[in-house]
């Protein structure tokens, strides 16, 4: 019984390319009392797998929290498999403004100890008891009053990107933080002002407003369906966007444009732009706000030191790498003395620029590796460091990059120095012949090797 995802990002893409059917990125989440969170993950596992449904879930005591790519041929049987339980019955679906048939490669369901962490530890606190949900005009309308105070409840370098006009913009990293910070700031208001907040998708202020609530607000609001569905009923309504910017987003796209207004800055150069990406260093992948003239300067690096670290022999980079764990420790979200533009807390409304279509490819799509299948993985020899390919198409030489992809590997790319072809050194290989490349890590049969045709 698989319960597992068993298929590389890569090879995930391939299929979905060869496939060729349309895929829908969808989000949803919903608060309930979940008696066995992980039995409920190997049966949503079970009923997606065959679907070919893939994202980014999280199961908790306390609900679900998902974000997910479906096939559009599929989605009537993905929405059925929802049916199936009580509180998840007529679910509002969030439908991506902008598609991408790349934006899960993987069905990742993760049991966690909360879908939405607060570092919260209180035993009277009641997250069903939320505040008053306002559909877009509604909000709209409320953002109008003078005695309104409006909050997003996402992070730093969500926020940056595209907020509310006027809206209090925590300076955080994480939404536990978020709530004493509010709190403390807002607490001679809880009986006078209307409280109003946002996020995404709904599931932060969601948890958010019961959390106020419980802390005494008396008016508390909150956007339905977050930015994602304001953005839609805006366009079906023909609305004034009060939303300013980009809507940043928790999959391979990094954002969607809500309104054509650039409101932030590359942080290494200053230039107006809203493009996320993450530093090409596999040791940091810092993720920042990086323009395309940067981005060619600087190798795709968030600094001179990570850009000195890609050109460092595989080897090397692979023994820096040691002993560090692929955890928040290493992976910061868009803080750094070195991106010297980077702006949070008080954010200002004013657009700098006006986005043109080509803004809104990110990093990673304007950089997307052109590349062919050439060979699999048939062994590795440990002591001598040597591994065998066997090749099944295309021709390879000495000069050219190549790519080993594989799901425990990961991806490496490397340029062709030196070969045995078939027991004899060489400087060519065809389609049949078995080739012995010097490697410093392990590969595997389950390991593809591709040769890249253009960067």
């Amino acid at each position: 019984m698989q319960l597992y995802n068993t298929l590389s990002a890569e090879e995930r893409a391939r299929l979905i390319d060869e496939a060729g059917k349309e895929r829908i990125t969808l989000s949803f989440y919903a608060y309930a009392k979940i008696e066995n969170p992980q039995q409920f993950r190997d049966d949503l596992f079970l009923a997606w797998n065959p679907l070919e449904a893939l994202g980014r879930i999280y199961v908790a005591h306390e609900g679900i929290n998902a974000q997910m790519s479906v096939p559009a041929d599929q989605f009537e049987a993905f929405r059925n498999t929802l049916e199936q339980y009580d509180f998840m019955r007529g679910i509002r679906l969030n439908v991506a403004r902008e598609q991408d048939d790349h934006s899960f490669l993987k069905l990742t369901i993760k049991v966690r100890h909360k879908i939405v962490a607060d570092g919260l530890d209180d035993a009277t606190f009641d997250v069903t008891n939320k505040g008053i949900h306002l559909k877009a005009n509604e909000f709209n309308q409320l953002l109008e009053d003078p005695n309104t105070i409006v909050v997003d409840f996402r992070n730093h370098y969500e926020s940056e990107v595209g907020h509310f006009k006027g809206a209090i913009t925590p300076d955080v990293d994480t939404f536990r933080e978020s709530l004493p910070i509010i709190n403390d700031q807002l607490k001679d208001y809880k009986e006078s002002k209307n409280l109003l907040m946002y996020c995404t998708g709904g599931i932060r202020c969601e948890k958010a407003s019961a959390y106020f609530k419980h802390q005494g607000f008396k008016n508390v609001y909150q956007l339905e369906g977050g930015v994602i569905e304001y953005a839609r009923q805006v366009k079906a309504e023909n609305l004034e966007s009060k939303f300013i910017g980009k809507n940043f987003v928790f999959d391979n796209r990094l954002g969607e444009r809500i309104t054509d207004d650039i409101i932030s800055q590359c942080h290494q150069c200053g230039k107006p732009c809203d493009t996320h990406t993450n530093c090409a260093n596999d040791g940091c992948h810092l993720l920042f706000i990086q323009c395309d003239e940067c981005a060619t300067k600087m190798d795709h690096c968030c600094s001179t030191e990570c850009q000195e670290i890609i050109h460092m022999p595989l080897v090397e980079q692979i023994n820096l790498r040691k002993g560090q764990s692929n955890s928040n420790k290493i992976f910061k979200k868009g803080k750094s003395e070195a991106l010297k533009f980077k702006h949070s807390g008080a954010l200002s409304d004013v657009s700098l620029a006006k986005a043109k279509p080509e803004n809104d490819l990110t990093i990673r799509q304007k950089i997307a590796t052109k590349k062919v299948l050439v060979g699999n993985g048939e062994h590795y020899y440990s002591k001598s460091q040597v591994a065998l390919f066997l090749l099944s198409n295309k021709e390879i030489a000495l000069g050219d990059s190549l790519l080993i992809s594989g799901p425990t590997t990961g991806e490496v790319e490397f340029t062709l120095e030196k070969m045995l072809v078939n027991g004899t050194e060489n400087s060519t290989a065809q389609a049949g012949d078995k080739i012995t490349i010097e490697l410093p890590f392990k590969i595997r049969k389950s390991d593809k090797l591709f040769k890249i045709t253009k960067k």
